[in-house]
């Protein structure tokens, strides 16, 4: 057994050990790259996932992957815009009652396809849809070209041991067995929660289950069944069982009706699937579908729960947990691995600012503080919106008490298109509505407003959102994602606002007439070798230009005011109007920010 102190020489000394392969570890190891922070990821597991598991990807997310350098790849091999535009309900799949299969609503998802005015002015970029088995090959290429010889799968953290200056971990590769040690400033714990969590003493606490499910990975031709080729997700409501069913395309070469496989599950309430065998699964979800033919090839049979977990504490000495280790969410709004992603870009920066001296170690007590309420938020929205779905399932009457044929006939109401049907239809079509509150979450994405030491508030009040779900209204409040808008350069080369911020590297944009914060920014940077760029944007004047107004729309100051963004494109200080003083506001506001005296130069 390793001893219980530090071992004297390690193996592998390095700043960063991220432990886990997934989404979070990937993400983190690719960040980490850019920022130019030398680290090793090692993951007990022989490869990426072999589960399709999370398969959206919001704006936010995008533009954090672009910032990696994976998000052409990721868009190259994602459902097609036209494909991802809406989710369906169904009256059941195939069958043959000729009402069998009948689309019984559509609502609008993610975007439109990027139609949706809204998704358009919150990011450059557009939602994705990769399921997890493709997707982490993906970041796992990425991350070998950054950082090569350096991201270990099959390779287990069995023990850590932490001091007041890093961690020591004992490493096993479990293709020869052998042990090594390595010795890091900071530990990143994406590993979903297996191990890390347990060897630091952090607890989870479970916000409830709701539901249990079977899933099934299968390939199969539903052309000719799955109607509606912009549906992205089917909500299948199925009479012979009176449970809730959903069916995925998963591609690879093709989507829509079209995708070569597909992700089948059946949601079960009260004990849920674990006494049943995976034939047993198989025939309920032919069953369901009404498909007892079908050529079909099963790939894989999990089960598991419908339920939100969040850690205690975010973090433990140096050791910091990222992703699933740190929170689990139901599938619904596809907010569990984009809040994995968003967490590593929240952390990746401000372990690279304190390792380089730009920064305080108190930065780094700001993860916990910013991230903990926005997951807790996403993963009770995730609970909201699949409760909102057995909701449907009410509403439209169906039971898994009842007979098939009972079940068929509260369907065939929705259908009947009969006076005496009409509020029956009314009832489901309003609960149907409601799943707009996931279809189109963007306040959710977009809005949340960090609060922690490293944000400087300017007293004013938040603005109120009139939805506050649904409806994403840009702003430079501290604490707050950069809004969006398009620029152009003296050249007239457009770009989006995001691209000025550059990795590891704070932004002051000054109004128009703001020459003199952009001045004090440049010596405060000199002074104090801090990683500050600077511009003016304005519509007539300026270093780039707002032809359309969208930053006139959305900066919260004057043309004489100035707005500070982190790395991570966060708003953490804003004045409205020119100051008397505009060297000593911005030493003092960029000094709370990263926990250092600065100089004001």
């Amino acid at each position: 057994m390793p001893p219980e102190t530090p071992a004297a020489i390690p193996d592998i000394e390095v700043p960063v050990l991220v432990v886990g392969g997934g989404g979070a570890g990937l993400t983190s190891s690719m960040l980490l790259s850019g920022l130019g922070v030398e680290h090793l990821l090692v993951s007990a597991l022989p490869t990426t996932s072999t589960l399709p598991k999370a398969h959206v990807l919001n704006q936010r997310s995008m533009e954090i992957l672009e910032d990696a350098g994976v998000a052409e790849a990721i868009y190259a091999r994602s459902t097609p815009a036209e494909n991802m535009r809406a989710m369906g309900w169904y009256a059941g799949l195939a069958g043959a009652d000729p009402d069998l299969g009948r689309t019984i609503a559509k609502i609008e998802c993610w975007g439109d396809g990027g139609q949706n005015v809204n998704w358009q002015q919150a990011s450059p970029l557009r939602s994705a849809n990769l399921p997890q088995i493709r997707l982490e090959p993906v970041l796992r290429a990425r991350a070998e070209a950054l950082n090569p010889g350096n991201v270990r799968f099959h390779h287990e953290l069995t023990r850590l041991v932490q001091d007041a200056e890093g961690v020591t971990a004992w490493i096993t590769n479990r293709d020869d067995g052998s042990e090594y040690t390595v010795r890091a400033r900071y530990l990143l714990g994406c590993d979903g929660g297996r191990t890390i969590p347990r060897l630091v003493g952090i607890a989870h606490q479970g916000l409830g289950v709701i539901a249990q499910t079977a899933t099934a990975h299968v390939s199969a031709d539903l052309s000719q069944l799955a109607r509606d080729p912009d549906v992205l997700i089917r909500w299948i409501w199925c009479p012979a069982i009176g449970e809730m069913a959903v069916l995925v395309p998963m591609g690879p070469d093709h989507w829509g009706p079209e995708s070569e496989e597909w992700v089948f599950h059946i949601t079960y309430q009260g004990e849920g699937p674990h006494d049943l065998t995976d034939e047993q699964i198989v025939a309920n979800m032919r069953l369901a579908l009404g498909i007892p033919e079908l050529p079909m090839t099963v790939h894989k049979i999990t089960r598991w729960a419908l339920e939100g977990v969040q850690a205690e504490r975010f973090r433990a000495g140096r050791v910091f947990l990222v992703g699933d280790a740190a929170h689990r969410h139901p599938p619904t709004g596809g907010l569990g691995l984009t809040s994995g992603i968003q967490d590593a870009h929240n952390l990746c920066w401000k372990i690279a600012a304190v390792l380089a001296g730009q920064a305080g170690a108190s930065l780094l007590d700001s993860y916990e503080a910013e991230r903990a309420p926005v997951d807790g938020h996403n993963i009770r929205r995730s609970m909201e919106n699949s409760m909102g779905h057995m909701a449907i399932g009410r509403a439209m009457g169906l039971s898994p008490e009842a007979t098939a044929a009972q079940n068929w006939a509260k369907v065939k109401r929705l259908l009947s298109g009969l006076p005496q049907d009409a509020a029956h239809r009314a009832t489901a079509m309003r609960a149907i509505r409601a799943l707009s509150m996931e279809a189109n979450e963007l306040n959710v994405e977009y809005g949340y407003r960090y609060a922690s030491g490293a944000i400087v508030g300017d007293g004013s009040t938040p603005p109120v959102n009139v939805d506050e779900i649904r409806l994403y209204e840009p702003s430079t409040f501290p604490g707050s994602p950069l809004p969006h808008a398009w620029l152009d350069d003296e050249a007239g080369r457009r770009l989006p606002i995001k691209d000025l911020v550059r990795p590891g590297r704070f932004l002051l944009i000054a109004g128009e007439n703001g020459a003199a914060w952009c001045a004090a920014a440049e010596a405060l940077a000199r002074a104090n070798d801090l990683p500050l760029d600077v511009r003016r944007i304005g519509h007539l004047d300026g270093d780039l230009f707002d032809p359309r107004l969208m930053w006139a729309r959305s900066r919260g100051i004057s043309e004489t005011g100035a707005v500070l963004i982190r790395p991570d494109r966060v708003v953490c200080w804003r004045q409205a109007e020119a100051g008397d003083a505009p060297a000593a506001s911005l030493a003092a506001a960029l000094g709370t920010v990263l926990g250092r005296h600065l100089v004001a130069g």
